[in-house]
């Protein structure tokens, strides 16, 4: 355990390093962004290490690895992100624990949410997940959004009983005209971050870049960084 300690605080201040430089040459304060760890495939006691080394923010994708592993540190002073993709059918657990769901992307999740969110008696924070590979009406290979639609779909949260509209989301994408230039598509979901702010300007957290590409979301103006593998490293699959 000692080992795996010093093995995250190198990494974890390696991290650190990498955001404040960004922060510095983009003419932003340090606080300016929210590091948020991505713990999938990662056990429960990784997360209680990087609580104790002060991470507040920790993020998963799949519900069946995050339930268990939210129960077992429910004491800890952690914000818990859900940013994969998400089913109808796992609403009702992902509620349970989830502080933000960052991976909001259709009216019937919209829907699913508020109801478990009400039934709970929970605030669940909402990001709308922004497909920038998507087609005008289409949705993104990795989940999300058309630009297009994100006014209808925000409109929808905001008047949604137990959930809160905090943002955008998105994941450089692999395909279509910003495919290569994550820095680009990051300047977009900003555009996209002030225009969504017009009609809702509480809306203002921009969740965007992950181990390879953090430099370039603080460089266009991302609020949140989802950062796995540059803090805990490459490891198997759990299961």
């Amino acid at each position: 355990m000692t080992d795996r300690k010093t093995e995250l605080a190198a990494n974890l201040a390696k991290v650190e390093e990498r955001i404040t430089a960004a922060c510095t040459a983009a003419g932003r304060a340090r606080e300016e962004v929210t590091l948020i760890v991505v713990t999938k495939t990662y056990p429960a006691s990784d997360v209680r290490i990087l609580s104790g080394l002060g991470v507040r923010h920790v993020a998963e994708n799949r519900d069946q690895d995050a339930a268990p592993k939210a129960a077992a540190c429910a004491d800890l002073p952690l914000t818990w992100h859900f940013v994969g993709q998400l089913q109808t059918n796992k609403v009702r657990s992902v509620v349970g624990y989830a502080d933000v769901v960052q991976s909001v992307d259709r009216s019937r999740l919209v829907t699913a949410l508020s109801k478990e969110a009400v039934r709970a008696g929970r605030e669940v924070g909402c990001l709308i997940q922004v497909a920038l590979d998507a087609g005008e009406s289409a949705r993104g290979e990795r989940g999300g959004v058309a630009p297009a639609g994100i006014e209808e779909l925000a409109d929808l949260v905001a008047g949604a009983p137990g959930l809160r509209l905090d943002g955008l989301m998105t994941v450089a994408p692999l395909t279509g005209e910003y495919a290569g230039r994550e820095q680009a598509a990051f300047e977009r979901l900003m555009d996209l971050s002030t225009d969504l702010r017009r009609t809702h300007p509480a809306a203002t957290m921009v969740s965007a870049g992950m181990s390879a590409d953090l430099e370039q979301a603080v460089a266009a103006g991302a609020t949140h960084v989802r950062v796995g593998t540059a803090v805990l490293g490459v490891r198997p699959r759990l299961g």
